[in-house]
């Protein structure tokens, strides 16, 4: 199967050097441009892409919302967020927007490949270490924000959520928690269903703002 993609970048170079790497793959195609904001929110729209690989900082209109109005489609693409910095002002922002991540603009070409596969496939591109680096330098707005979903969550799922949330991998959950991997792959899917989650990165974000876990730790 071939995995649609479309680039926005209002640097010439970046999009060229990304439709070059993309292109060169068997299993990937571009289907379209944009140098601004509001024109990626139209052609995508026109396009139909799987993933969209979105600048953060966009004229116009900036990346954020560019990606909040492309993941409010009824058939939304998988959106993975290109920035400079490895923590940007605005990441927490695209990532509570639908974001399924985001991605250096420094990444190898096989990062880049490999991070739109995985996006496609469901899951997310940045390690729960580095949204965790990410959430600790930015302010959460308000008070905690606890979803009445939580509720459906059993204990154990909830013990899985804070360990997630935590930044361990399924393996290290399994080992602390004395459960099989595949046992831990399978609450964690139950999470992601039950709160209606995108992937892992989701799951560290609504836990961190419903107060599960200090961001100070």
């Amino acid at each position: 199967m071939t995995i649609r993609v479309f680039l926005a970048d209002d640097q010439d170079l970046v999009r060229d050097g990304l439709a070059m790497i993309v292109s060169a793959q068997d299993d990937l195609v571009v289907v379209g441009e944009a140098d601004d904001g509001a024109r990626a929110v139209v052609e995508a729209g026109r396009t139909s892409p799987d993933v969209v690989l979105m600048d953060i900082r966009m004229p116009v209109l900036d990346g954020v919302s560019a990606a909040e109005r492309i993941l409010s489609y009824p058939k939304p693409p998988r959106v993975l967020m290109l920035t400079t910095y490895d923590v940007d002002e605005y990441a927490y922002a695209a990532l509570r927007a639908g974001a399924s991540g985001f991605l250096l603009k420094s990444a190898r070409g096989e990062e880049v490949v490999q991070a739109i596969r995985s996006v496609h496939r469901g899951d997310a591109v940045i390690a729960p270490q580095f949204t965790r680096r990410l959430l600790s330098q930015i302010e959460l707005p308000g008070p905690p924000r606890v979803p009445p979903e939580l509720r459906q969550l059993t204990d154990r799922e909830r013990e899985v959520m804070v360990h997630v949330a935590r930044g361990a991998t399924n393996a290290e959950i399994a080992s602390r928690l004395f459960l099989s991997e595949a046992t831990v792959k399978t609450h964690v899917g139950r999470i992601l269903s039950k709160l209606g989650l995108r992937d892992r990165v989701h799951i560290v974000v609504l836990a961190y703002e419903a107060g599960l876990v200090d961001r100070r730790r």
